[in-house]
């Protein structure tokens, strides 16, 4: 299994809250992928955004679905 860099990001709204997202980079031989999950739910702080997309990220990572076309 190759290994993964999950980049977490925060993104403020227009009503003063923050979303959250992540990106998941993986690279293995000849092939790599890169996947952006972004979520609707608000947060009241950006700190609260950033701990709710690594754990989304980690999640992703350790539980990996299979990629369907």
């Amino acid at each position: 299994m190759g290994k993964y860099v999950v980049s977490p990001s925060t993104q403020p709204t227009e009503c003063g809250r923050f979303r959250a997202s992540f990106a998941v980079h993986r690279s293995q031989g000849n092939g790599s992928y890169c996947r952006v999950f972004k979520f609707d739910t608000t947060f009241a702080s950006r700190e609260a955004a950033r701990v709710f997309a690594v754990t989304q990220g980690w999640l992703e990572t350790c539980f990996p679905k299979p990629l369907t076309c």
